[in-house]
């Protein structure tokens, strides 16, 4: 049985961007063969799309193809808790986030019709059974978001339908979470007034509002704030793996209450009991995740999360080719064709219904 997939979370756009060439759309279309993600090898396997992310490196970060400004050796450690950097302001982040916004342009428009930017619920559900890859534009981290909000919405007329307040490092809108094991996610203050302003503006706009790398007290002002459902697009069991990114069960509470999403997300630091940033992990652990959610949470409420291009993977999930076996292993394991489609797509496809009508 072969499963289409959508799935929360890739960084593949700040894979192709650091490669700093022109026309690198062709690489993505064509196919390059690096990183996780590519057309020709997502059709493979029939990955038929995702939350796109939109990530702005700090400047002074080292970073690669293969992670972001966190040195995953650090995190290789029984115990760490790693600096953030410095907040970005939205002057030095908003030209690196409309060059983003251009290369997925290109990638919809050199596509032949194979790439689709979907603008709303029901164009992504018609855009996925046409066979589209459907592509939701995703922020993660709203440094480019001006605090007049006047760049909110020329990025909502750009096609932006989700957004991340944070990603870890600090905004004028809220705190994320440092790279800390073992570690509750209640790490700092909760949301600024302009933070609470952003969350009542996507609310009007009907962008989805994103949870992961948002701390716990961040989370809880969403909570109390956003009348959309709860969601996190690439976060694990904190139970399972007491790392900050990870989520509580008072969290997993409010979301099954609002009818919300966990995207269950692949770097091994967020899946293992010790909490290490090591490619000698086994996928077993990716679906005891989805079990645990499952049991916590019931079967609509939960998806996948991957962090394709944006995380270390698990050895034998070093690319989207991995996730034939993944998925034959979540089969073997007794998860039934019916649940297979939700956790597969439908979860994801029915929420992203509920909150972009």
């Amino acid at each position: 049985m072969n499963y289409s997939i959508f799935d929360g979370h890739n960084d593949v756009l700040f894979r192709l961007f650091l490669k700093n060439k022109i026309n690198v759309h062709e690489d993505f279309l064509l196919g390059d063969n690096e990183g996780h993600l590519d057309l020709p090898r997502m059709e493979e396997v029939d990955f038929r799309g995702g939350f796109f992310a939109i990530y702005v490196p700090s400047p002074e970060a080292e970073v690669s193809s293969s992670d972001k400004p966190i040195r995953y050796d650090d995190m290789e450690k029984d115990e760490y808790s790693l600096p953030l950097p410095d907040l970005i302001v939205s002057d030095q982040a908003l030209p690196i986030v409309i060059r983003k916004i251009s290369l997925l342009s290109q990638i919809e428009k050199h596509s032949q019709g194979k790439v689709k930017i979907c603008l709303s619920g029901s164009d992504l559900e018609k855009s996925f059974h046409q066979r589209s890859l459907c592509i939701l534009m995703h922020i993660e981290g709203a440094e480019c978001i001006d605090d007049n909000f006047y760049n909110l919405e020329a990025l909502y007329r750009s096609g932006l339908r989700s957004i991340g307040p944070v990603w870890s490092r600090p905004t004028i809108f809220g705190e994320g979470v440092p790279f800390a094991f073992p570690n509750s996610p209640d790490t700092g203050k909760g949301l600024t007034s302009k933070g609470v302003e952003l969350i009542k503006h996507c609310n009007d706009l009907k962008i989805i509002i994103d949870n992961s790398h948002l701390n716990e007290k961040g989370f809880w002002d969403i909570a109390k704030y956003s009348h959309n459902p709860l969601v996190a697009t690439h976060s694990n069991a904190h139970q399972l793996c007491p790392h900050t990114r990870n989520l509580t069960n008072k969290q997993l509470d409010a979301i099954k209450e609002t009818k919300g999403m966990v995207g269950v997300n692949f770097a091994p630091a967020f899946l293992r009991p010790d909490g290490k940033m090591i490619a000698e992990t086994d996928i077993q652990l990716i679906v005891d995740h989805f079990k645990y959610f499952i049991d916590y949470l019931g079967e609509e409420c939960v998806g996948f999360g991957s962090d394709f291009d944006g995380a270390m993977m698990p050895k034998n999930l070093s690319s989207v080719l991995g996730m034939t076996p993944l998925i034959e292993l979540m089969v073997k394991q007794g998860f039934s064709e019916g649940l297979m489609k939700k956790l597969c797509h439908q979860n994801w496809l029915s929420l992203i219904k509920r909150t972009l009508k």
